[in-house]
């Protein structure tokens, strides 16, 4: 059987919207031929051992990980576009924020400070927050201490408690939590925000055939066009996808590479240089890209 999983975004309050876009998406799938489309969604604590299953029809990933980790294992199929501040297009940004009682006016301040991080393999929490910092950074450094919460909701936890002075948060979940869960994030300011980058992708197994992703990509826009798709879709603050060429999900990489040169690795996990070169195919392209950071 095949299985899909949309775990971005899926906080308990916006799985029912969740849960009805799927349903009107999996009828969309199987009128465009389709075949085993799974009745619900997949949600297991291991979205790495979902998202990297032979069985995949659909998922939603990282742009960092379509890229690196899971480029072999991954097609990218379609980049959504959110309706949250922060977000233009198929774009979105991460917010950079601290507690309203910090004196920081601008990124420069947090010199010295305790930064929090849901993980190094992360483009919101992490990429985003480096490429910020590398300008200001000296001898490869800027804060004092970097911390690793495993998820943006344990940062926003460190951060508000006191543990740590700053962190970057994905823009479209900062707009969820606003939504459903504003004491989670009451107590915090943004400072300010990252350049732009494509939205975390919808992607299918690299198993999947061209003919396979064009009919993935037909039954999304008929999902939209449905009624009931539409307005599940704007629970989760999506109003439309976007098929990117492939080159747009390198600027992901050109962030962490335009930190690189400024001699700033106190936000990777592992000594950069070292770092491979990866090719990752296009599902609508003959091409393949070589990104480097």
């Amino acid at each position: 059987m095949r299985i899909a999983c949309l775990p971005w975004y899926d906080l308990p309050e916006t799985r029912p919207a969740q849960d009805a876009l799927w349903r009107v998406l999996a009828r969309h799938l199987r009128r465009n031929g389709l075949r085993d489309v799974p009745r619900r969604l997949s949600r297991c604590s291991s979205v790495f051992r979902l998202l990297c299953d032979p069985n995949l029809l659909l998922g939603q990933c990282c742009g960092y990980d379509v890229i690196y980790g899971m480029s072999s294992n991954l097609w990218p199929v379609a980049t959504p576009r959110y309706a949250a501040p922060g977000c233009t297009g198929a774009d979105y940004r991460s917010l950079v924020l601290v507690r309203n009682d910090s004196d920081a006016a601008e990124l420069r301040d947090l010199r010295r400070k305790v930064c929090v991080v849901n993980g190094f393999a992360s483009h919101s929490g992490t990429n985003a927050l480096r490429a910020l910092v590398a300008p200001l950074s000296r001898d490869g450094r800027f804060f004092r201490h970097v911390l690793i919460s495993g998820g943006h909701l344990a940062s926003l936890a460190q951060l508000r408690m006191g543990a740590a002075d700053v962190m970057a948060i994905d823009c479209v979940l900062f707009a969820l939590l606003l939504r459903h869960r504003p004491h989670v994030v009451e107590g915090t300011r943004v400072l300010c925000s990252s350049p732009p980058a494509p939205a975390p992708p919808l992607v299918a197994s690299s198993q999947a055939g061209r003919s396979e992703v064009r009919r993935i990509r037909n039954a999304l826009a008929g999902a939209l066009e449905d009624p009931a798709g539409r307005d599940a879709a704007a629970e989760l603050l999506l109003h439309g996808f976007e098929e990117l060429p492939l080159p747009s999900y390198a600027r992901i990489v050109e962030l962490e590479a335009a930190a690189l040169r400024h001699g700033y690795f106190e936000l990777h996990a592992t000594t950069p240089a070292v770092r491979p070169a990866v090719r990752f195919r296009a599902a609508s392209q003959d091409d393949e890209m070589e990104v480097r950071p």
